[in-house]
């Protein structure tokens, strides 16, 4: 890189730069779409809007220029020497699940900024041209699947996609993709809106959603993988309603004892499959009869659950999710009961780029912080640029109490720690 005319006045060192950007943030984000409890900022909707507002203000207060682009993701742009190159972009998203926290996705939304803030604050012209993106619609709340924003990007959405509906309001994905300026038509035509040739590399720094870092001690993490999902956001069990004292059990289709002994022979299989050595995860996270039928004295009649099971490996997931259906076959005959399945969703996993990861390792030690490597289990927009053939790679900032609940309490020391080794990492890039 090269470095403009030296600063006649004392500046802010980085860390003491990054530390006031990043605290203004984290307060305006928090003020202006807290809900009372925690923060709540829906994909496509008013929460998520109005951060990418706090956020392109601050970067054009900063000198650096913004646009949004046909997938109504703010963009942050510092122009390089050598503007033909491929770019090397970071960032992540700003879209939460409701109630959660501040610095799920925003976390990698203020480093990138302040990575790029901090460049053209001391003079420093990047070969490459830099892009911070701050995405929309990474989180699966409301729609029941990630990534919106980045598989829009490549072109990835289908019309079915964009048909799914907001399990409230009953709004569709293109419908509220509209209302914010997405180019809709060409998001359901399968057309990338963004190339993936002319994106060099892709950076995330995220908040670890896991008790990981926290249990090791450790500010920091890089990240090896991301574990790939496959996902049913509703399947039905329909048996029979009935009186719960009229029945004998060999009369009955219970959905509940049906749905119970499912999930009991799927955590007998995960836990088979760990003692095998494999990586794998199994949740059903949405639970339960209908509240406007269901009471002690009946016999439910249908219990809706959804099935989500992760791993690093593509072939785990489609051998979990054949015994899947297998087992919603044999228990269906069994107890007289019809498993009926939504349409299934699925994420690839994906595996951070070897060079990449090697030199955030590098910025680590150069540091004197730790470059342990940790594997991802949540999903994180960085698969999909991985998959799209973009050397990427991510770096992990420890958490206390978990993530997707308003108890996040990133330490600012650690994250400081982690856009250093951003900075330092991209720097050795240029060199």
């Amino acid at each position: 890189m090269t470095i403009h005319a030296e600063q006649e006045e004392p500046v802010l060192s980085d860390t003491a730069r990054d530390r006031a950007l990043a605290e203004e943030l984290f307060a305006a984000l928090r003020a202006k779409t807290g809900d009372g409890i925690g923060i709540t900022r829906a994909s496509y909707g008013e929460g998520e809007s109005a951060a990418l507002d706090i956020v392109a203000a601050k970067a054009r207060a900063l000198g650096l220029k913004t646009e949004r682009d046909a997938g109504a993701n703010l963009v942050v742009t510092l122009e390089g020497r050598e503007p033909d190159l491929p770019f090397l972009a970071c960032g992540s998203h700003l879209d939460s699940v409701r109630q959660g926290g501040n610095f799920d996705g925003a976390a990698g939304v203020v480093a990138g900024l302040a990575v790029l803030a901090g460049f053209r604050a001391d003079g420093v012209a990047p070969r490459r041209t830099l892009k911070l993106y701050a995405l929309r619609g990474e989180e699966s709340a409301r729609f029941g699947m990630a990534y919106m924003g980045s598989n829009a990007l490549f072109g990835h959405l289908t019309p079915a996609d964009l048909e799914a509906r907001d399990a409230r309001s009953g709004r569709t994905l293109a419908a509220c993709m509209r209302d914010v300026g997405v180019a809709v038509e060409r998001v359901a035509k399968g057309e990338p809106l963004l190339d993936a040739k002319r994106v060099g590399a892709w950076i995330e720094l995220h908040i670890e959603q896991g008790p990981v870092l926290v249990a090791r001690g450790l500010p920091i993490g890089i990240v090896t993988g991301i574990r790939g999902n496959l996902r049913h956001r509703s399947v039905e069990c329909v048996g029979e309603a009935g009186h719960s004292g009229a029945v004998p059990r060999w009369l009955r289709r219970d959905a509940v004892f049906a749905t119970a002994e499912l999930i009991t022979h799927l955590d007998r299989h995960w836990r088979t499959m760990l003692e095998r050595g494999r990586d794998v995860v199994v949740t059903s996270g949405v639970f339960g009869t209908d509240p406007q039928e269901h009471a002690i004295a009946r016999i439910p009649g249908i219990v809706r659950f959804s099935f989500e099971v992760r791993s690093q490996s593509k072939e785990t997931l489609e051998a979990f999710y054949d015994l899947f259906l297998t087992e919603c076959g044999l228990i269906g005959d069994e107890r007289g009961v019809e498993f009926k399945l939504d349409r299934r969703i699925e994420s690839a996993p994906a595996t951070m780029d070897a060079e990449w990861t090697r030199r955030m390792k590098k910025a680590a030690r150069g540091l004197g912080l730790p470059d342990e490597d940790i594997p991802s289990g949540a999903g994180h927009d960085a698969a999909v640029f991985a998959n799209a053939g973009i050397p990427s790679a991510m770096i992990f900032v420890r958490n206390e109490q978990g993530s997707h609940n308003p108890r996040e309490a990133m330490d600012m020391d650690d994250f400081l720690a982690g856009v250093a080794v951003m900075r330092a990492a991209l720097k050795e890039a240029e060199q």
